[in-house]
């Protein structure tokens, strides 16, 4: 009867001591090459994940911030020259002063270089050059706007499999030390199983908040985009036909 109370005690004393070694600082101890680049892996996404994150919110903010300043402002001003020296004194990423400007500058050439003496000028009108100007300086603003999202996307896609490589890698080298020793008691399995499966939370604690994150400015990205393109239709038929539209 006392032999079996001290097994028990035993039992009980291994299988504490067990799951006190399935910590992170234990998992730290136990990493061979595969886990240790694992780990690095993880551990540069969520660097870049947070770095993308941060550039895309100051961004956001920036824009929400200025936007509507900047257009108010340009049709407000009721001199044409005004307009323009307030746009050029906007900053290189703020991107409705860029694309009036843009326009502007192309109405400009299309008046100065005439017919016949400019090829692409002379084949187009001025709402076809103007039209041409828009279309390329909005694509040019918004793929500006996608800095960072393939960071951002592909860091929610990988971490969690990355992790779960990290997770299967160390559970079978976990099992092989098992049947080397003979030992399969929960004293055995319990540490390393459960520090392999931390990598798997390490994956998921990554790759959830890029998600979140993309999809967050993935929405943010098609209003700005939706604002580029009412802003350039507005001047489209500003500089073709030199009225203002508000």
């Amino acid at each position: 009867m006392l032999q079996e109370t001290t097994a028990a005690a035993t039992g009980g004393t291994n299988n504490a001591e067990a799951f006190q070694q399935m910590g992170f600082s234990h998992l730290l101890q136990n990493f061979d090459t595969v886990g240790w680049i694992v780990f690095i892996t993880l551990a540069l996404m969520s660097i870049m994940s947070i770095y993308s994150i941060a550039m895309n919110f100051m961004r956001n903010m920036r824009l929400s911030s200025v936007s509507d300043k900047v257009v108010n402002t340009f049709w407000e001003t009721p001199n044409l020259q005004d307009s323009m020296r307030y746009m050029e004194e906007q900053p290189a990423s703020e991107p409705f002063s860029k694309i009036a400007l843009d326009a502007a500058q192309a109405a400009s050439h299309h008046t100065t270089t005439g017919e016949g003496s400019n090829a692409l000028a002379g084949s187009l009108s001025r709402s076809e050059f103007v039209d041409r100007a828009l279309r390329q300086a909005v694509t040019r603003e918004s793929s500006k706007l996608e800095n960072g999202m393939t960071v951002l996307a592909t860091t929610g896609a990988t971490a969690p499999f990355v992790g779960l490589l990290g997770t299967v890698w160390g559970i079978y080298h976990a099992l092989i030390r098992i049947g080397s020793s003979g030992n399969a008691g929960i004293e055995a399995v319990a540490g390393p199983v459960g520090e392999a499966l931390i990598m798997t939370a390490i994956g998921l604690f990554v790759a959830i908040p890029a998600v979140l994150a993309y999809n967050f400015f993935n929405r943010r990205n098609k209003i700005t985009n939706a604002k580029f393109d009412t802003f350039a239709h507005d001047l489209h038929d500003f500089f073709a036909t030199g009225a203002r539209v508000r």
